[in-house]
């Protein structure tokens, strides 16, 4: 600001100081040193002038300097802001992926556990039935058997009487065998309903 109010100051000249004319009087300077000094003034402020318009051009090859770098500076900012911002974004892209992938996952490896824990359950229930068949089963030829097995008596039964009979034979002999038969007969009917059930 102070050299910019100094050069509007400078309103004189080198020319104007070697053509300035001071007037006569008695006793006054001598004029030729007062044209020499004048002179070497003269040489003194064109040379300033000189400096001054070097330095205006600096001044302003500076200026225009400073301007560039400011703006390098402003788009060096503004592209690491932007550098951070998208960074942060990637990161925070990243953790709300991670997230989701992570909720995902849980929540098929629930559906998974209570798949097998259905699967297990309905094993079981069908574990209980084949059970439950397999002791009806074997009940029933628990039944069967013993069935057979009072068969096979009551046979053995029939052929002592029958030789009874037929070595000493009788009336009570025939009347026992006729028991005998509605005995076998009755049996047999139990085993026929043992059978259907």
């Amino acid at each position: 600001m102070a050299y910019q109010q100094w050069r509007r100051a400078l309103k004189i000249t080198p020319l104007d100081i070697k053509k300035q004319v001071f007037k006569k009087v008695l006793r006054g300077y001598d004029p030729i040193e007062v044209e020499t000094f004048l002179e070497m003034v003269a040489d003194e402020f064109e040379q300033l002038i000189r400096d001054k318009n070097t330095l205006s051009d600096d001044v302003l090859k500076l200026r225009t300097q400073l301007r560039d770098y400011q703006e390098v500076e402003k788009t060096f900012k503004e592209s690491l802001m932007n550098a951070q911002q998208t960074m942060n974004q990637s990161r925070e892209n990243s953790k709300r992926e991670a997230a989701l992938i992570i909720k995902e996952a849980e929540v098929k490896a629930e559906k998974i556990i209570e798949t097998a824990r259905k699967q297990l359950a309905d094993m079981k229930n069908e574990l209980m039935v084949i059970k439950a068949q397999k002791d009806s089963f074997a009940k029933r030829l628990r039944h069967l058997l013993e069935s057979q097995i009072e068969l096979l008596k009551v046979l053995e039964m029939d052929d002592v009487g029958f030789e009874k009979a037929t070595a000493g034979g009788g009336q009570l002999d025939e009347k026992k065998k006729n028991n005998d038969d509605e005995e076998k007969s009755v049996e047999d009917l139990k085993i026929s309903d043992q059978f259907i059930m």
